[in-house]
């Protein structure tokens, strides 16, 4: 395993993470094979485990919290989210400052832990200020239930916007976003996100690196029963076009070529990035973990990024 720095601020990350979305809680029930699926990733040397309060309800944060309280806490980098609803009340949602206080107290008391590495806000909250939403967080910091605080999906100019007024009033200002981007989505992170977050130090961690599993290969031969992309019609239709399987296909011969398995070379093209920090994976099998770590320390030459980029953009 390979660790970076989460931007600039002094917290090592493993260029591979696991992450709760859409797995434990879900698709994922056995505490055994989450269990299996944690300790793996562990011995791999990920310690970047991410969470959010909404996966599952709570419960992806129970599930996972439960393996990593056998750990060392200060070996775990832990992460989770505040922005979605987790009940019918009206104050049970976005970046209020009574929601962020209350929500990281929740999260804590799922995750068997008295503090988190990273609390995210998960996505923009165009009914709160922005001074609001900053000071809740920098009061989630100097109370040490997080070290360190950052946003998920949000827009470049609101990240700068909180980093600006951060700075400016002595607040501790986000060192993190947590973006979608893949070789199937990236025009959002190339052209807006990392401009911007690259030179203001603000490190990416990489939601959906494998583009919901697509990028493995799974599905050069049809629709496997049981995939994500199988059973959500949204994301069927926004990814299983006939030109990303036909993409993903044609990148088959560069991953064998380098001895690497196509998931290993999505990731390790996220991480040629000097502004990505981690990718955050999902597993639902131990091989799967077993696969994703491998991308930690590769490195693409130029000539296989051109590869790439030709097979990428025709």
């Amino acid at each position: 395993m390979e660790y970076r720095n989460l931007g600039k601020s002094g917290l090592k990350v493993s260029e591979v993470a696991l992450g709760g979305w859409e797995t434990y809680g879900r698709s994922v029930n056995e505490d055994q094979l989450v269990r299996d699926i944690v300790m793996k990733a562990y011995e791999e040397g990920v310690n970047f485990f991410d969470q959010a309060d909404v996966y599952a309800r709570g419960k992806s944060e129970e599930m996972m919290g439960a393996v990593l309280r056998e750990l060392p806490r200060h070996t775990l980098v832990i992460s989770s989210k505040v922005f979605w609803p987790m009940s019918d009340d009206v104050n049970d949602r976005g970046l209020s400052r009574k929601h962020v206080l209350e929500s990281i107290d929740g999260s804590l008391k799922r995750l068997g832990t008295d503090y988190l590495d990273i609390y995210f806000a998960h996505r923009y909250d165009e009914n709160v200020p922005m001074e609001e939403i900053v000071m809740a967080f920098d009061q989630v910091v100097r109370s040490g239930r997080a070290m360190y605080w950052g946003t998920s999906m949000w827009p470049a100019a609101r990240i700068a916007q909180a980093v600006e007024f951060a700075r400016a009033h002595g607040l501790h200002a986000p060192v993190t976003e947590q973006p979608e981007y893949s070789m199937l989505r990236r025009e959002r992170v190339e052209k807006e996100i990392l401009p911007y977050t690259q030179d203001a130090g603000v490190g990416l961690v990489v939601w959906s690196p494998l583009a919901m599993g697509l990028l493995t290969g799974k599905y050069d031969e049809g629709k496997p029963e049981g995939a994500r992309l199988t059973e959500n019609e949204n994301w069927s239709k926004n990814f299983l076009t006939d030109e990303n399987i036909q993409t993903v296909r044609d990148l088959k011969p560069v991953a064998d070529d380098l001895g690497i398995t196509r998931a290993q070379l999505a990731l390790a093209w996220i991480l040629r990035q000097p502004g990505v920090s981690s990718v955050i994976t999902g597993a639902t099998k131990v091989s799967q973990i077993e696969d994703t770590v491998k991308a930690a320390g590769v490195r693409l030459s130029e000539d296989v990024s051109s590869k790439i980029e030709s097979v990428l953009t025709r």
